[in-house]
């Protein structure tokens, strides 16, 4: 069976942009062992958001892992909730809990500024202390990303809400979840979530960790709810394949609990440009000695598109072709291995928000024909021999089942 690693590189693809000369950040950056990929083997490109879903990473790379959407997509919550080992019972309902900056009327930062680690799990654990209960449940998670589970039968994930970064600029008013159905259930869920929000923002605006922060975690933001999900082995789905996830947030760990993949965590991986794009490199290639296929996930492109920083987008993506890509193809050279390469969605710079345009991919390997691509970028993969892949095609294509 070949051995395979996968370079998903979170948010990577853009739009062509007037100071980049009419180029990508991908098409600008320096990115040698990219372009390695794609002229070795074959590009095109690939939809991994559909229409009636969120187009956020956990519905994204649930698609690049070929996934049927439509039926194994429960919520980015539950996905957190089993990458950290929570026991999730059948009525509990689990949220992505964002801390957020607020002026008092919009939303300024869906991060808390990109919250130390530290100072978030302080902020949680005494939200935790203040509020915990019966029925409501505050957990840490990696920085910003935290979690807020509802317990018994009274709730349902049944319920509209706004994902905080696609509204940097908007009213917090959004920030209040509705009823998407007439049950009692939801209207009883948002009316216990909405109380939370409003009574947790003076307990948060005045901590004392918030004291003095240019950008305080002064609000929390709870999103994308659902229920334990029951997906589908990776290996069953595909014909045996053993595989492993790397990553540094809890989203891509509990996509891959949920798969039977084994999970390796890194120490010093943060899901941001400080993060050890060493030690990923490295782990990727001792997986390999006992693991069919590695999916290594790298956040930090995603995070600073987010943010609206060109010059910090251009770092991560050069970071990741020499520190990442680079390192384990220096360590595998010689050896029969398959590599492809891949962001989940865009996140163009100038909106700062994930869109639905399909992605490009590059894989090479013994099993691909080689095409005349000898770049990797938006542009070149449209032009790709693999041309326009949906569901699990891609996945199928790299791992040669097909």
């Amino acid at each position: 069976m070949n051995k395979t690693i996968l370079f998903l590189a979170d948010g990577m693809a853009d739009e062509p942009l007037a100071e980049l000369d009419g180029k990508t950040p991908i098409e600008h950056a320096r990115t040698p062992d990219m372009d390695r990929i794609a002229r070795e083997g074959a590009s095109g490109i690939f939809q991994t958001l559909i229409d009636g879903f969120p187009t956020s990473s956990d519905v994204a790379n649930l698609g690049v892992m070929g996934y049927d959407i439509r039926t194994n997509y429960t919520g980015r919550g539950p996905l957190e909730a089993m990458s950290q080992g929570i026991d999730m019972q059948p009525t509990d309902v689990a949220f992505r809990c964002n801390l957020v900056t607020t002026d008092g009327e919009v939303l300024v930062d869906y991060s808390g500024g990109h919250i130390e680690h530290a100072a978030a799990v302080r902020l949680v654990t005494d939200l935790a202390h203040e509020f915990n209960s019966e029925a409501v449940t505050f957990l840490t998670g990696v920085s910003y990303r935290n979690l807020l589970m509802l317990h018994g039968v009274p709730f349902s994930p049944n319920v509209k809400y706004a994902k905080p970064d696609d509204h940097q600029g908007d009213p917090i008013g959004l920030n209040r979840i509705e009823p998407a159905d007439d049950s009692w259930e939801s209207m009883r869920t948002c009316e216990l979530v909405n109380d939370l929000i409003e009574r947790t923002q003076e307990f948060l605006a005045s901590h004392p960790i918030n004291r003095g922060r240019h950008a305080p975690a002064n609000m929390i933001w709870p999103q994308s709810p659902g229920r334990r999900p029951a997906m589908q082995p990776f290996s069953e789905k595909y014909g045996g394949v053993k595989g492993a996830i790397i990553s540094a947030v809890d989203v891509i760990f509990g996509l891959g609990v949920s798969a039977g993949m084994d999970v390796i965590k890194v120490p010093g991986a943060t899901g941001f440009v400080d993060t050890n794009y060493e030690g990923k490199a490295d782990a990727a290639v001792a997986a390999l000695a006992d693991h069919d296929f590695v999916y290594l996930h790298m956040e930090a492109a995603d995070e600073c598109s987010h943010m609206g920083d060109l010059k910090l987008k251009l770092q991560a993506i050069e970071d990741i072709d020499s520190r990442v890509i680079a390192r384990v193809r220096a360590q595998l050279e010689g050896a029969e291995v398959t590599y492809a390469l891949l962001p989940d969605h865009p996140v163009p710079i100038n909106l700062r928000k994930h869109t639905r345009t399909p992605i490009p991919v590059a894989i090479s390997g013994r099993h691909i024909p080689v095409d005349a691509c000898e770049i990797y970028s938006e542009t070149a993969a449209q032009d790709g021999g693999l041309g326009f892949l949906a569901g699990d095609l891609f996945m199928k294509r790299v791992l040669d089942i097909l």
